[in-house]
């Protein structure tokens, strides 16, 4: 699992390192017209995915916090568990990792989540997103196409 930490630290890097240059020059120059359908935009999430609970009034930051960090433990203490065959599980989970920690330090420092990409089709827009929560997502159909897999960890 260990060899395997890296992807996580670059996810991590690569978001705050993103998150940092969308804010200082988003802040200035307002939205960028990438494409058709795909903008920068600067946007502080206060709630979680799809901004559910942003206006809870603050107190879902502790508790966005406490989640990602009781995921973060978890997602350890499971790949500490795995054999080196488990690469494709491992794999999932490290970007499963990095991104649950590039928006948890987003929540410790600022309070609030920073997205910036902006993917839509005329008026309608899919809710604002970062490299973290792609990593997530990523991650995500690693584990679902990992457990589809037939005699996946039944038999171990």
């Amino acid at each position: 699992m260990w060899r395997f930490m890296w992807i996580a630290v670059v996810v991590l890097l690569f978001d705050q390192l993103t998150k940092l240059a969308a804010t200082d020059y988003l802040a200035l120059h307002g939205e960028i017209k990438l494409a058709p359908f795909l903008s920068f935009v600067l946007v502080h999430n206060t709630g979680a995915a799809f901004g559910f609970l942003s206006g809870a009034g603050g107190w879902q930051n502790v508790f966005f916090i406490v989640v990602a960090l009781s995921a973060c433990v978890f997602i350890l203490w499971m790949s500490w568990r795995l054999e080196s065959r488990d690469m494709f599980l491992v794999i999932g989970l490290m970007l499963v990792l990095g991104g649950a920690l590039g928006n948890l330090t987003d929540r410790l420092f600022h309070g609030y989540v920073i997205d910036f990409i902006d993917v839509y089709y005329h008026v309608w827009h899919w809710p604002a997103f970062n490299v973290a929560d792609s990593a997530i997502t990523i991650g995500a159909v690693i584990l679902a196409l990992d457990a589809l897999q037939p005699g996946s960890r039944k038999t171990r």
